[in-house]
């Protein structure tokens, strides 16, 4: 069953962030996930949405999106990440 994640991202550092976009397609493109969307400025329909960037991003099962999350390598560069920015990360099911 195909699953989904959604990141919404609070950049503060970009310096130090783009280290984390400078080695993130070469560790994800190894795990079978799609970019479905990323937007710096989405439209808000209702509610509050302080957030610098937002995230979309399709694995064919939860065992997939688990095993790049989780990995060595993502969790390598993810470091970078996690020194620049804050965010909400969500993994949800499709109904595949």
């Amino acid at each position: 069953m195909r699953h989904y994640l959604i990141a919404q991202i609070d950049i503060a550092d970009r310096d130090t962030y783009t280290k984390y976009g400078e080695g993130f397609m070469e560790v994800f493109s190894r795990f079978d996930g799609t970019i479905l969307g990323v937007d710096e400025e989405p439209t808000l329909l209702e509610g509050i949405w302080p957030y610098t960037r937002t995230v979309l991003i399709s694995f064919p099962s939860k065992e997939q999106a688990l095993a790049w999350y989780q990995s060595d390598d993502y969790q390598a560069i993810a470091q970078f990440r996690f020194a620049s920015s804050s965010a909400n990360i969500t993994m949800i099911k499709g109904f595949e």
